[in-house]
């Protein structure tokens, strides 16, 4: 049963690394699918968005129709929009398919955590669900390296069919080992609060994404799009605050050490996410490596995290989470400054040393802020607070990919305006694999380093600001959790549990 659960959970994490070594081919025109920067941003993002907001929809469906059911439809939804997007002819059908993986991921988790703490019993059930987590960092290491070896032999479509066979023995181990558990208090599926989420999200992404298209920044639909999500989303928090059973609780947020917590998680998240983006280009664009090189780079990174996180829980339980967790952010946030040292003649060993040290700090810090956030809430709220906390990360990775992004492309097409005859601003400017592909197809080789040199300069840009996030959410855990309260006390020691 743990087995079956776990290798659904491995589908989701895997995807959502995979993808980011197929960035690079995914932009050319001759090899992939000519996708523009906004394009690629879409793709990575609408995963998590459809993931964060379909989430509280998967556990109501879990309880109605029972867990196990929800799961296999999961399953079934995720495997063929993998294939679906495998052999996607355009970067729009790639984005839908992408989506639907996010759908089909939705269902996939919760209903995974409900059927673990319904049927192992209490003794058991710590450990059952500390092996469940860890498919998160073993998906988040495995998905590039396995992505490089593909792309290397393969077209960039079979990133995607490393699920097939995974879906197919989870859907069948489903059917023959899990159980089809009900929760005896059923939720209201929240039809409403889904629509609002889901738009206000969608409108504030697309406004950012644009805004970053060739200094859109201008246009009435940029700015309305991105006042349209704001209106949504607070719509979609008062309407949920209304509520006498909400599946997104903002009451929970008058807690100031759950607040802060998931604020300084979503800040971290967005960066993550954000860098994670640009590294891509830069290694695999600028520096021009494999997609299996740049995926091994990746390694150090992820174990970093793996390391981190029994470390980080440990010391947390001595030294407090403010002093642990604060610290780590304020790491992170020096490997984000460190990112401004790397060019196009980096050590590739002083960019693993940066990605350790910055996988150590993710991995401390994530541990103990999430058990102290949890552990701040009353027995009766825990399962509200963790759903909350869990779509607040998932949309810190949709902000994220928005955000950064969006400033890599607009700090890059500033910076290679002036190099690029005015012909072809429009085209060749848009991104450095558009700078590059037309320096190959009219014969300008001089475009390249000018290309890679604006695009250092984007990625740096991008840092800075990446930097002062994940600082800012530095400052606020530390304020908040600064006082070793009783309930702070008692989560430092469920992390050292944990």
């Amino acid at each position: 049963m743990l087995a079956v659960l776990v290798l659904s959970a491995l589908l989701i994490w895997i995807d959502s690394t995979v993808l980011g070594v197929a960035l690079e081919r995914l932009a050319d025109p001759v090899q992939g699918l000519g996708a523009s920067p906004g394009q690629l941003q879409w793709a990575i993002g609408i995963y998590s968005l459809l993931f964060a907001t379909a989430l509280f929809a998967a556990g109501a469906l879990g309880d109605r129709y029972g867990h196990r059911t929800v799961l296999m439809v999961g399953l079934a939804i995720f495997g063929a929009s993998s294939a679906w997007a495998a052999w996607a002819d355009s970067p729009v059908v790639l984005i839908l398919a992408r989506a639907t993986m996010g759908l089909g991921g939705a269902l996939i988790m919760p209903t995974s955590m409900a059927i673990l703490g319904r049927t192992f019993a209490p003794e058991r059930r710590a450990g059952a669900i500390a092996i469940w987590s860890s498919a998160a960092g073993v998906g988040v290491a495995a998905g590039p390296v396995l992505g490089g070896v593909l792309l290397g032999r393969f077209w960039w479509g079979s990133v995607f069919l490393i699920n097939l066979p995974l879906v197919a023995i989870a859907l069948i181990g489903a059917a023959v080992f899990l159980p089809n558990t009900r929760s005896p208090q059923r939720r209201r599926f929240d039809l409403r609060g889904l629509s609002l989420s889901t738009l206000g999200l969608l409108a504030l992404s697309y406004g950012l994404i644009e805004g970053g298209h060739l200094g859109g920044w201008s246009r009435w639909q940029v700015w309305a799009s991105i006042a349209a999500g704001l209106v949504l989303i607070a719509a979609f928090l008062y309407a949920e605050a209304r509520e006498h059973d909400p599946s997104f609780d903002p009451r929970l947020f008058r807690n100031r050490h759950f607040a802060a917590g998931n604020l300084a998680l979503g800040a971290l998240f967005l960066t993550i996410t954000g860098q994670a983006f640009y590294q891509t280009f830069y290694l695999q664009g600028s520096r021009g490596f494999s997609p299996l090189h740049a995926g091994l780079l990746s390694l150090p990174g992820a174990m970093g995290v793996v390391l981190g996180s029994p470390l980080g829980a440990r010391l947390a339980a001595r030294f407090g989470i403010a002093r642990v967790s604060g610290a780590a952010l304020v790491v992170f946030t020096l490997c984000l400054v460190l990112n401004l040292t790397f060019a196009m003649d980096t050590s590739l060993v002083w960019f693993a040393v940066v990605g350790t040290a910055a996988g150590l700090a993710i991995g401390a810090a994530v541990a103990p802020t999430t058990a102290g956030v949890v552990a701040t809430l009353p027995m009766d709220r825990i399962g509200a607070g963790s759903a909350v906390s869990n779509a607040i990360r998932q949309v810190g990775s949709v902000l994220g990919v928005a955000v950064i992004g969006t400033i890599v492309s607009s700090t890059y097409q500033h910076a290679i305006a002036p190099s690029l005859p005015a012909n072809l601003r429009a085209t060749a400017g848009e991104s450095a694999e558009a700078t590059r592909h037309a320096a190959a197809t009219l014969g300008q080789p001089h475009l390249v380093p000018l290309a890679n040199d604006a695009f250092i300069h984007a990625m740096h840009t991008a840092a800075l600001v990446a930097a002062i996030f994940t600082f800012a959410g530095a400052v606020v855990l530390i304020l908040a959790f600064r006082n070793r309260s009783a309930p702070v006390i008692e989560a430092e020691r469920i992390a050292a549990d944990a």
